[in-house]
């Protein structure tokens, strides 16, 4: 019998069809940690113990096949990853057979299908009030070592934004290394790019073996994502003279430009794999980093079925701060991403830098709209192509219409698309305009009988009203969560200029024979890496300071009025309409006030495991996170509203006159030893708010004082709206720590 399990376990290794590999598919498996523990002490590491289950059950169904008549052979499972900091368990290609085998595997808790994760894709910092010399900027803050972790689809190590000459040695608490891979030596690490490695095991289940003339099977970046958000985080050393063909020019500095880097390659051509993210995150928290940024996220769903999500809470609790982008899924409702408690969800909102261009039609009338083409003004031109928004890019357009011999052309936005002006490095003459503008010209081409065009560029302009949010912002309220505001903040993320690979045109379109070594792109995967490089900012200055705590700082200290002194409004209503928590969550992000709160809203991982408990998780679900048994607190009245979360979400009955809900929260001083705080509440609409107690008094830093909102419906609670927004501040002479109030109306 021995005899013949070996030559079967052997047979199998060089005997797998085509057919048989199709029933094959990636899986994340997730597995009770105290038992995997318990099974070290007596078989080695969990490592040795995964490969002996996948052993196992490869021998298993070998013998269940030689058994069938008429069998189809079982393809041979794969072992991808084995993951021991951020969750407990291991991912591997295995067939319907497989899986089934190792649902019965002592320890097992679930299995999550792999799949691919999209991309969410220096004027900043000066637009956010970081100065040199001063406040975060400041030498010694900045003289603290931070690393920040970036997972996205790599690094050109070469740009001048990573050079690592003028800093102190390596942190010694890093223990990454330089992965060796083509194109990419271990000398291109430095000071500054203190570590890289790439995962693309899951990928290549998934998408087949990468096409290494179109990528790399290492750290180096093919796509340009990668290398533009690590700078945003963390790209220093200030490179002067920065520019994009001229425009934007200026000093370009990461928001910690003094901070370490460490390149996790896992996205690719088709997308990132689940099962490599949370390869890149394990290594990440392994080797040591402070902050994880990652710009993309993948399809809606239980937190539990989320496996970054799940991944995220294991950095957590090893003390690395989380920050994901929201989506570009906007204005549509309901579409924000990464919405657990315990992730950073970041939107997308304007500076105040523009690229403005001026379309003057043959009629006299002038229509504004926004490009990155750097060029004298087009002539009079009888025929100017008018091109809507759709499906394939929008540089992608202009390249047909310059192969079929046009001039220029006009980008022309829908009504969903609003007034959302992209300024797009173009390969010939051309504009985006709004949508109003863009009826204009289409009712002018097709009224006059010679319509003429011409469009001006008029480079890059300061001063405009800002912020404003992003249409292609992905909104509230989250459909998972709904007890929790996401997305929490905004940052910049329009027309956003950062590193870029010399070899990639700013187009990425084959035609387009450009080199740059900045770009100007936009999307949240750009307001994302701004809010990753403000954490390592604060967490330099609060070294003690919990994730959740940095976080509050962050939250509770944005504002919600533009440079104008009025409310954001939201470029997705034409301007007419202000944005709202769902579009901006606290506001956006003030870095400074950021680094002195007053007040901070903690939250330990036990909270948020009592979190899962009042979303009514079974006890399995929970051991996913827990990674094991945890007991929900008995006779508990706890409900997800009472999450110390530095906002509030309530679900109302709109035809529930005098019904109450209250949540409670707890707040931490950080500020002044000896202050008081009074309450002032902005009620929503239909709801009559009362805070208990109303002044709240402290007499010592770390002191933690409570206090409870009940929320009432009150008689014009019938609303046309679904729902209704107000604010709770605690001020006192020195702080004001607000938090925003979102009512849905049921």
């Amino acid at each position: 019998m021995i005899f013949r399990t070996l030559f079967l376990a052997l047979a199998l290794k060089f005997f797998v069809t085509s057919y048989a590999d199709r029933d094959s598919e990636t899986y994340v498996i997730h597995m009770d940690k105290a038992k995997i523990k318990a099974l070290d002490v007596s078989r080695g590491t969990s490592n040795t113990w995964y490969e002996q289950i996948i052993e196992s059950i490869n021998i298993s169904s070998a013998v269940e096949d030689e058994e069938q008549p008429d069998h189809q052979q079982t393809s041979q499972p794969k072992l991808l990853y084995v993951y021991e900091n951020i969750i407990s368990g291991f991912s591997a290609k295995l067939s319907k057979q497989h899986l089934k085998s190792i649902r019965k595997v002592d320890g097992f808790l679930s299995a999550t299908k792999d799949e691919l994760l999209t991309l969410h894709t220096t004027h900043s910092p000066h637009f956010l009030g970081l100065q040199e010399k001063k406040g975060l900027w400041d030498a010694k803050n900045l003289a603290s070592d931070v690393i920040v972790g970036v997972v996205d689809t790599g690094i050109w190590p070469e740009h001048p934004s990573f050079k690592g000459s003028g800093l102190s040695p390596v942190p010694s608490h890093w223990k990454g290394k330089c992965q060796v891979g083509p194109k990419f030596a271990a000398s291109k690490c430095n000071k500054k790019l203190i570590g890289a490695a790439a995962f693309f095991k899951g990928y290549e289940a998934i998408a087949g073996r990468i096409n290494e003339t179109l990528d790399y099977r290492s750290p180096r970046d093919s796509q340009g994502h990668g290398t533009h958000t690590a700078s945003t985080a963390g790209g220093g050393n200030v490179v002067k003279g920065a520019s994009f063909l001229g425009l934007a020019k200026g000093s370009a500095a990461g928001m910690r430009y003094t901070a370490r880097i460490a390149a996790y390659k896992a996205c690719y051509q088709l997308g990132c794999a689940s099962s490599d993210i949370l390869a890149a995150m394990e290594q990440a928290v392994k080797d040591g980093v402070d902050v994880l940024s990652l710009s993309l996220g993948g399809s809606l769903k239980p937190f539990y079925n989320d496996n970054t999500a799940i991944a995220a809470f294991g950095a957590i609790q090893n003390g690395v701060i989380v920050s994901f982008s929201a989506g570009n899924s906007g204005p549509s409702k309901s579409t924000v991403s990464n919405v657990a408690p315990w992730m950073m969800t970041v939107a997308a909102s304007y500076t105040d830098r523009g690229f403005p261009t001026k379309v003057e039609l043959g009629d006299g009338k002038i229509f504004s709209g926004a490009s990155l083409f750097s060029g004298k003004p087009t002539k009079n031109l009888p025929l100017i192509v008018i091109c809507d928004r759709g499906i394939n890019s929008r540089v992608a357009k202009g390249e047909v219409v310059k192969t079929a011999g046009g001039a220029g052309m006009i980008l022309a936005n829908n009504e969903n698309q609003g007034e959302e002006l992209f300024a797009d490095p173009h390969i010939l003459p051309a504009t985006s305009l709004g949508a109003l503008a863009a009826n204009a010209v289409k009712m002018y081409t097709n009224s006059s009988s010679n319509p003429t065009a011409m469009i001006k560029f008029e480079g890059t302009v300061y001063g405009n009203p800002a912020p404003i949010m992003a249409a292609f912002s992905s909104r509230g309220p989250s459909s998972i969560g709904p007890d929790i505001i996401k997305p929490d903040i905004t940052a910049p993320g329009v027309n956003i200029l950062a590193a870029w690979p010399p070899n990639i045109s700013p187009t990425q379109l084959k035609s387009d024979k450009r080199s740059v070594l900045f770009n100007i792109i936009s999307g949240t995967s750009m307001s994302c890496p701004h809010i990753s490089g403000l954490i390592a900012l604060l967490k330099s200055l609060h070294k003690n300071w919990s994730p959740a705590a940095i976080k509050s700082a962050l939250m509770t200290t944005a504002y919600i009025y533009d440079s104008n002194n009025s409310p954001i409004s939201d470029t997705a209503s034409n301007g007419s309409k202000f944005a709202t928590p769902f579009e901006f969550g606290s506001g956006h992000v003030d870095p400074e006030k950021a680094s002195d709160p007053g007040l901070v809203y903690d939250i330990t991982t036990e909270d948020y495991l009592i979190y899962l408990c009042g979303l009514n998780y079974n006890s399995s679900q929970i051991a996913i996170f827990a990674g094991g048994n945890f007991t929900c607190p008995g006779n508990s009245d706890f409900q997800p509203g009472d999450l110390n979360y530095p906002s509030f979400s309530v679900i109302l009955s709109r035809n529930a006159p005098n019904v109450t809900v209250t949540y409670k929260r707890t707040v931490t001083n950080v500020g002044i030893s000896v202050t008081t705080y009074a309450v002032s509440v902005t009620e929503p609409k239909g709801v009559s708010i009362i805070v208990q107690p109303k002044v709240i008094k402290f007499r010592k830093v770390g002191e933690k004082l409570s206090y409870k909102v009940t929320f009432m419906v009150t008689a014009d609670g019938i609303l046309s709206s679904n729902f209704s927004f107000g604010s709770l501040v605690w001020v006192s002479y020195k702080y004001s720590v607000r938090s925003p109030i979102a009512v849905t109306w049921m």
